[in-house]
This record gives structure tokens, sequence and C-alpha cells, in this order.
């Protein structure tokens, strides 16, 4: 079964097309600049070089048939028709409280997810638009939905309520939802495979650190809490978003400021984060490269990332009740061995210990604990694609 993953943006398009039978990678691509001057595809099929084309893509449903004629390229594609694919699974960010688990996309589903565009308006339009231009393209071949969002729903209630007016969550249905959700299934699963236990018996910690970035924990292989919220801008201090802070903040910054919610909107989100403390850059190497040569204020900023990362590992130990397995993965919790040194340190207390040696790797899946270490520490390289096409194929 060869099934086609699909990842919109609001101007890119990524996918990857993998063969289930091995779960081998046949091709993989990105759209970029999609109604915009310049757009083009970066393709390359496994085993072939990569081949860059610049064409003029007015929207997603001229994106789409881009990569399909990518796909059944005589020369530099992966397939020979169309009807080699068997299923096309969809990376849709938010669900709501509507959908727990992955679903066949129907009527019905793509109604909802209209619905849905309020919870998440800048990331679910461009997901229903990839939908829509696969359905026009490939009308016969059966899509699957997989939600961010999904994973989070078995939180407990206690867990994704704010205190807010309860009224609130019932009109607007206003919660913590959290995110990355596929990202945090998948290296928990993987987790579970590396220690040789059932996922149901571990207490897990998995961080997905990247410029986007959140803690969750697992127990049970379910998840109980996450440091997204309502949206993503909860939690830790990310690249450019704030995560937490007091909200008593944003009125007196709209009126100190004469800041519009739009304007400070974009200051939180856009703005704030590790870029806002450093002034320097929203990449993390940046940052570790200034603060080596003895900027304080890219220290500082790695200082917060790394601080609030620990917190939320030990208060999801407490929450749990115990730690088994402690994840990094994503593009700083895979490459950083620097980051994941400094927040492992000091949390021996909770039966962590670092092995500073097989703490030197980078993007690959590698046990770094001592040998002794109550707790085993992973880092793991995260796949949310064959994830995606792994629910694809069991719903199939």
């Amino acid at each position: 079964m060869n099934i086609l993953v699909i990842n919109c943006g609001s101007s890119s398009l990524k996918y990857q097309l993998i063969d289930m039978e091995g779960e081998n990678l046949l091709a993989k691509g990105l759209v970029e600049r999609i109604g915009i001057e310049g757009s083009r595809i970066k393709h390359r099929t496994t085993g072939k070089e990569e081949v860059v084309i610049q064409k003029p893509l007015k929207n997603h449903k001229d994106a789409m048939k881009l990569v399909l004629d990518s796909l059944i390229d005589k020369k530099y594609g992966a397939i020979k028709s169309l009807k080699e694919i068997n299923a096309t699974g969809h990376r849709i960010v938010h669900g709501g409280e509507k959908f727990a688990f992955s679903v066949k996309i129907d009527a019905q589903v793509m109604k909802t997810l209209n619905d849905c565009i309020d919870l998440a308006p800048l990331h679910n339009p461009p997901n229903i638009i990839g939908i829509e231009a696969c359905r026009e393209l490939m009308p016969d071949i059966p899509m699957v939905g997989v939600f961010d969002t999904a994973f989070h729903q078995t939180m407990p209630e206690a867990n994704y309520i704010y205190a807010l007016p309860y009224e609130l969550y019932k009109k607007y249905k206003i919660r913590k939802y959290g995110f990355h959700g596929t990202s945090h299934k998948y290296v928990s699963m993987r987790a579970s495979q590396l220690v040789g236990k059932d996922i149901k018996n571990l207490k897990i910690v998995t961080c997905h650190l990247g410029n986007g970035a959140s803690v969750c924990a697992v127990d049970g292989g379910k998840s109980v809490d996450t440091s997204m919220g309502f949206t993503p801008l909860d939690g830790l201090a990310m690249g450019t978003r704030s995560g937490s802070v007091d909200p008593a903040i944003i009125p007196f910054l709209m009126e100190k400021e004469k800041l519009s919610a739009e304007d400070v909107n974009e200051l939180l989100n856009k703005k704030s984060g590790v870029l806002g403390i450093s002034g320097i850059s929203s990449d993390f190497r940046d940052l570790e490269s200034a603060a080596s040569d003895g900027n304080k204020r890219a220290k500082l900023a790695l200082d917060v990332f790394n601080n609030r990362v620990k917190k939320y590992i030990g208060a999801y130990a407490a929450l749990m009740g115990g730690i088994d397995v402690l994840v990094f993965t994503a593009g700083i919790g895979e490459n950083s061995s620097e980051i994941r040194y400094e927040i492992c340190k000091g949390l021996e207390f909770l039966g962590i210990k670092m092995d500073k040696e097989k703490n030197q790797v980078r993007g690959k899946d590698a046990l770094i604990s001592q040998e002794d270490s109550k707790v085993k520490v992973f880092v793991i390289s995260t796949n949310e694609e064959l994830m995606i096409a792994r629910e694809t194929k069991e719903l199939i």
C-alpha cells in the first residue's frame, strides 16, 4: 500500500509518498510560495537526485497537480501511475473536541472542519484547501484526516479546563487543546519499543523542542497533559512565541503602548520568545553561538527556555506520580546536546542521570542516560509523516 502524506500551509505544501509494506520512503518534497511570485517545488525520489522546478502556482490545486506530475514523471518520479497511490493522509492542525482519533474524510467531516476554523484561523483553512484539491484531482482515492489535537483528547477535564467562567467553555469551547500530538504520539510509542516495555506500563515525558515547542505527559500511552493550550502560544518560551505570561500584562501593554488586540497578538506570537529576549535571533544555533561568545542576553534567552522545559518535566513527573522515560525530539531536541544537558542538569533527584559522552549525538535515535539512571533518557527523531501514514493505513 502506497500512501501520500500531505501537509498544507498557507503558501506551502509538504508531502511524502510512503510504501507501507516496509514503511519505506519513496519520495518527498516541498512546494513553496504558492500564490506568490517565485513559486517552486523541490522534489526528491529516493535514490535519485533532487530536482527543483520553478513554475507559477496560483493556488493549492495547482501545487497539488505539480506534486502528482512530479511523482509520476518518467525521469525523476517514483511511480508509473497515480493508480499506485492507495490513499492520502492529511495533517490537520485542529479538530476541536469533535475528533479524538483520525477519521476517514467525508462530507460531514469537512463540515466539522469548517466549523473548527475559529479555533485555528491560520492553519485549518489551508488544510481544508489541500483536502479539496486532492478530492478534485484524485476523486476515487480515499482520504484520512490526522489531527495535531487528537492525541491530547484523552486529557482529564481537570487538566484542560481554564479557571474562567464555565459558561465560556460551553459557549466558545475555550479550553486547552494541545498541539504536536502526532509527534508526541510517535516518539512515545518509539520509546516504548526502545525500552522493550508495553507503553501501557510506562510514564513518559516527551519534549518536542523546535522553533515551536511543547512538552507532553504520556501515562500508559495516553496524553494526560501538555504545555500548549487553547492555541500554540501557551507554555514554553519558543522561537518567537512568548509562551505563558501573566494575562494582566496584555491590558497593561495595550494601555501603555497604545496597542490594538491585533498588535498584541503579533507581539506575543512573532516578536517575543527567545527572539524578544535576546534581540538577536529566533534560531537557537545563533543563540548558542552568541552565548559562547559572551552575549548575556543570548545566554539569558537560552536559560529561560531551558528552565521552562525543566519545570514542565518536574511538574509532569509529579502529575503522573513518577517518570520512567524522558524523550527529546524535533529540531532542537534532536540536535542540541548542550540544551539537552542543561535541561537535565539538576534533575538527578528524579532519577535522571545524563551520560555526557552518549549525549554527543545528533538526529538519530539514541539512549543518552547513564546505565544506572532510573529514568531512561532518549533522543528520538520524530516522524510525523510516518505516523500519519500509519493512521491512514489503519483506517483504510
